[in-house]
């Protein structure tokens, strides 16, 4: 019996993905330059699964264009792979956000939106420090991207980044804790939940006087949660009220904490100063949630904010989406975009094959009746 070769399953395998790219893909890899001429290759879809063997099975350009030739899907060198790659920079980025747009369009309608916001550095080969930084967002009532955008090391992490919808729920840690981000979430209608950095997000009582955060809390019991009203001051004096959440941590809990900052501070040849080694006794949060969430539930929303720490495991031990082998600007760019469409395009068929289908992906006419 004739059995089916790699470069069948192969194309069969791209007739799915294909179905789940976003309409005009093809034309956008000639309006961004991505395709400008087609030596070598035949067009667009040829190129997108060139790039994709590079990209998603992590083989090198040499290894890639061997594939690709054997494939017959072009003859590239490998330099002649890396400028391609480069040129599609653009056209990759455009993909992964119109692939994004389409994920999110099955999003489940709830009344409010839980999104944890946070950002992760991916380095290049040799770097001694981070040299681009991945801003990222996720809808946590279905952990699917809605949100992100790659910038240099430079890029803070901040929400201002984010764009935000009347009712949205930002999730934050300590890093997106600031009067000016607070601030962009409230006016745009949305509500803020965020660890509390005790030197940028000063809080202030309802006579305008600061809180001090530590003695607060200081005899907090565990198991029992302090729940007080809180603002923040922003620019021009805007008054933004809100409420301290506070946990005791567990001896144990408090323990891995003082370790993590005394290896962060390791690290950054510094000591960590008294105050954050007491806070590591506490769970502090602050929020614009209204007394109708309890401090039980804010808590346990904030807990729910590790599924994008869990993301970016998934993407840099599965994908290799933290090790940057490029060092050309446009390139690097390049990989990143594409890494991220394919993280994107895995989500997208994981929520098809769950949600719609028992064969695994969507059909490109709707099935006709056998009468």
């Amino acid at each position: 019996m004739a059995t089916r070769t790699e470069a069948d399953l192969g194309t069969e395998d791209w007739q799915v993905v294909r179905q789940l790219l976003p309409a005009g893909w093809e034309e956008q890899a000639r309006l961004t330059g991505a395709l400008r001429r087609a030596r070598g290759i035949d067009g667009a879809e040829e190129l997108l699964r060139i790039l994709l063997i590079h990209l998603a099975s992590g083989h090198s350009l040499a290894e890639t264009a061997v594939r690709a030739r054997r494939a017959g899907l072009g003859r590239l060198s490998a330099v002649a792979l890396f400028k391609r790659m480069q040129a599609s920079e653009e056209w990759l980025r455009w993909l992964a956000a119109a692939e994004r747009d389409l994920l999110t369009e099955g999003a489940p309608v709830s009344r409010r939106r839980l999104r944890a916001v946070d950002a992760t550095a991916v380095s290049e080969p040799g770097s001694t420090g981070t040299d681009w930084r991945i801003h990222y967002a996720i809808n946590l009532t279905n952990l699917q991207c809605d949100f992100f955008e790659l910038t240099g090391v430079h890029g803070g992490e901040t929400w201002r980044r984010i764009p935000v919808s009347p009712g949205d729920v930002l999730l934050g840690d300590r890093a997106y804790g600031t009067p000016p981000g607070v601030a962009h979430v409230v006016a745009a209608g949305g509500d803020v939940l965020t660890r509390i950095n005790l030197r940028s997000l000063p809080l202030y009582d309802s006579a305008g006087a600061r809180i001090d955060i530590l003695r607060t809390v200081r005899q907090l019991p565990v198991g029992q949660a302090l729940d007080v009203p809180a603002a923040v001051h922003a620019e021009a004096g805007q008054v933004i009220h809100g409420r301290l959440v506070a946990v005791r941590r567990s001896a144990q809990a408090a323990r891995i904490e003082r370790k993590r900052l005394l290896r962060i501070a390791q690290r950054k040849q510094r000591q960590p100063s008294g105050k954050s080694l007491r806070a590591a006794q506490y769970l502090l949060l602050w929020t614009t949630l209204d007394e109708a969430v309890t401090s039980r539930e804010a808590a346990e929303y904030y807990r729910w904010r590790w599924q994008i720490e869990l993301g970016f495991k998934r993407m840099k031990s599965i994908l290799g989406l933290g090790h940057l082998p490029k060092k050309d600007p446009a390139s690097a760019r390049a990989w990143l975009h594409g890494k991220l469409l394919t993280s994107l395009l895995a989500e997208r068929m994981i929520q098809i094959a769950s949600a719609i289908s028992p064969w695994g992906y969507e059909l490109e006419e709707p099935a006709q009746p056998l009468a």
